[in-house]
């Protein structure tokens, strides 16, 4: 099965700090991503889906713009990262998310990550 990247861009009508808040922290995460997470230290991380644990590094952060992440259980080159952006134009606030599915899952995983940016949406009360 071929795993293919996919990027996913949502317009966030939020100050970038406090989503940057939602997409890094453990209290944040589990409003919208997971069902819970821990921290191990500053890079290792575990999520928690349906009490199944997903282990996973944190292998870049730049604060108030990028945190990406790598599942141990993945392939080298597989991650998932969530990029607060700007619309230079509009100043409109974004959420940029990259993550790799198998490709015929692609429209899934869409529709998963939809559903998750709306539970984040509400969490911030935007929705």
């Amino acid at each position: 099965m071929e795993r293919v990247k996919i990027d996913l861009e949502f317009v966030i009508k939020s100050s970038p700090t406090i989503l940057y808040q939602y997409l890094t922290t453990p209290s944040g995460l589990v409003e919208w991503f997971c069902d819970d997470v821990n921290i191990k230290g500053s890079k290792l991380y575990s999520f928690f889906w349906d009490g199944e644990e997903f282990k996973a590094e944190l292998t870049k952060k730049i604060n108030g713009k990028l945190v990406k992440f790598k599942f141990l259980e993945r392939a080298e080159e597989e991650y998932f990262q969530f990029e607060v952006t700007k619309d230079e134009l509009t100043g409109d606030i974004g959420l940029l998310i990259t993550d790799f599915v198998d490709d015929d899952e692609v429209e899934a995983m869409t529709l998963l990550w939809e559903s998750q940016v709306q539970d984040l949406k509400h969490a911030l009360g935007l929705a």
